[in-house]
């Protein structure tokens, strides 16, 4: 990676990096065969894990639901091949560094069978939006540029505002990382049926699909897709190549000179950003009726021997991907999944590749990293930072574990970029530490909601007991004004109805 500069144009901050994507792209995608066994992580997406409808020894089909949603935010599981459950266990997987977290394991058969109870649909056009968001939830989709957001609760909440343009981020202004670029070359047709289905169930007349400006190629074949569609709804715009202009607040502040409120989401300002792959599986699920069962993978690196994008099944292992690009090299050292600024080492190819692995990154060193030093207050974290944060502020109240501070300086805005790392002259891992505090501001924030839920119930018990006693006092003063009232003879009726009582037991 060269040295960066500065220059994002009409954003703040950034920087222009070494694209390294040249030889992964020189190539189309490359299907891969299906591997003998995948390991599909019931937790592939931002909420509650899915919960298994099979068991072990059970036979599946491609495409077949394996995994339902529980709860208000989740995505279905689909099995990516044929072939029998295995095993119900924990497994290594890349969303936890490497830990281990519940999957299901199919040993797959080799025959690839597809699930065939799939109905048809109608012309989507003849569906209300309410109906096409459902079918879209039941496909497993969800945000394939890293967010994993599933897609379907996206946009439910979307609709909820005035929206008025839909944004294809096809932007992939990280190094290394081209399986959009690919995507766009090779499935123009399809991205652009997935924006017009998504304009359907949103009710948008206005669609942006925005590229980054050396991406030649994937911007003329999609101008030529564009040509023969001729739907005049779907403009294609250029946006600078700077990191991170990929960024979702970032994106929707270059093509529409719109910016999102602190705190906010783009559809605070009548914006719906989703990715061009997400797009693309939407059009193959409400056209082709084919579930989220496999996404096109960067696979690159100086410790890879041949640098590719692949088509693999989602619960591939690493170490099948890698082998099929070649295998590891002599030089190879670091496992990175992801990109080199937002991806996550890893130490073991066990882990699979799922829906949100855009990329298998194999380095020869770890980046060269200097010794930490204290803090010069230069200011060149907050000359890169696209959020127009002040980093070396929230450095310090970090370090404090100051989180009134904090939040008032904007800690929950950070992106995670990377950018003010790559900027420090003293070496300090300032992502990492602001990771850090915003879960620690995150545990906080949960362990308050856990004592307003325990306070919610201890009142709703005292107030329970408080109404079960006046009732109480309220029977007892009953009875005492119909002894009062009654005369001797019902008294000593009911006395002697009590003994007999008495008697019996």
């Amino acid at each position: 990676m060269s040295a960066p500069t500065y220059d994002l144009g009409k954003l703040h901050g950034g920087l222009r990096l070494e694209a390294n994507k040249a030889e992964a792209t020189s190539n189309p995608i490359q299907p891969m065969p299906v591997p003998d066994v995948l390991v599909l992580p019931l937790a592939q997406h931002v909420g509650e894990p899915s919960q298994p409808i099979v068991n072990v020894g059970d036979t599946v089909a491609r495409g077949q639901l394996i995994a339902a949603v529980e709860g208000s935010l989740g995505a279905p599981i689909h099995a990516s091949s044929s072939g029998t459950v295995v095993a119900i266990e924990p497994w290594p997987v890349s969303r936890r560094l490497g830990s281990r977290a519940p999957c299901i394991v199919i040993e797959c058969d080799g025959k690839d069978t597809v699930f065939a109870s799939a109905n048809a649909l109608p012309d989507y056009r003849q569906l209300a939006p309410k109906e096409l968001l459902q079918e879209i939830l039941q496909g497993g989709i969800v945000g394939l540029g890293g967010a994993v957001f599933p897609t379907a609760q996206k946009l439910m909440q979307a609709i909820t505002c005035d929206l008025e343009y839909l944004i294809l981020n096809g932007v992939e202004c990280e190094p290394y990382i081209s399986c959009d670029d690919v995507l766009m070359r090779e499935y123009a047709r399809e991205i652009l049926g997935g924006a017009r289905i998504l304009m359907h169930a949103l009710g948008l007349e206005v669609c942006f699909i925005a590229v980054e400006s050396d991406k030649p190629q994937a911007i003329q074949r999609l101008g030529e897709a564009m040509a023969e569609l001729g739907d005049e709804r779907i403009v294609l715009k250029q946006v600078p190549t700077i990191y991170p202009s990929g960024g979702e607040d970032q994106l929707v502040q270059l093509v529409t000179n719109l910016e999102v409120p602190t705190g906010g989401l783009p559809s605070d300002v009548g914006c719906l950003v989703q990715n061009v792959g997400t797009a693309s599986a939407i059009y193959d699920w409400i056209v082709s009726r084919q579930p989220l069962t496999s996404r096109v993978t960067t696979i690159t690196g100086d410790g890879v021997a041949r640098p590719m994008n692949v088509l693999a099944r989602i619960g591939t292992p690493i170490a099948d991907v890698v082998a099929f690009a070649g295998g590891y090299t002599e030089r190879a050292r670091q496992l990175i999944v992801g990109g080199p600024m937002t991806g996550k080492s890893v130490t073991t190819d066990r882990v699979p590749l799922v829906k949100a692995t855009n990329c298998v990154l194999v380095l020869s060193e770890p980046p060269a990293i200097g010794n930490e030093m204290p803090c010069i207050r230069c200011g060149n974290c907050a000359d890169v930072c696209p959020i127009q944060l002040l980093p070396q502020q929230l450095f310090w109240y970090a370090c404090a574990d100051n989180e009134k501070k904090l939040r008032e300086y904007g800690l929950t805005d950070c992106i995670e970029c990377g950018c003010c790392d790559l900027v420090c002259p003293s070496h300090i891992p300032l992502t990492a530490d602001f990771r850090t505090a915003k879960a620690r501001i995150q545990e906080l924030a949960d362990e308050k909601a856990r004592a307003e839920r325990a306070r919610s119930r201890f009142e709703a018990r005292n107030e329970r007991l408080e109404k079960e006693r006046l009732e109480r006092v309220e029977e007892l003063a009953k009875q005492k004004d119909v002894a009062k009232q009654a005369g001797p003879e019902m008294i000593a009726e009911i006395l002697k109805r009590k003994q007999q009582e008495k008697d019996k037991d």
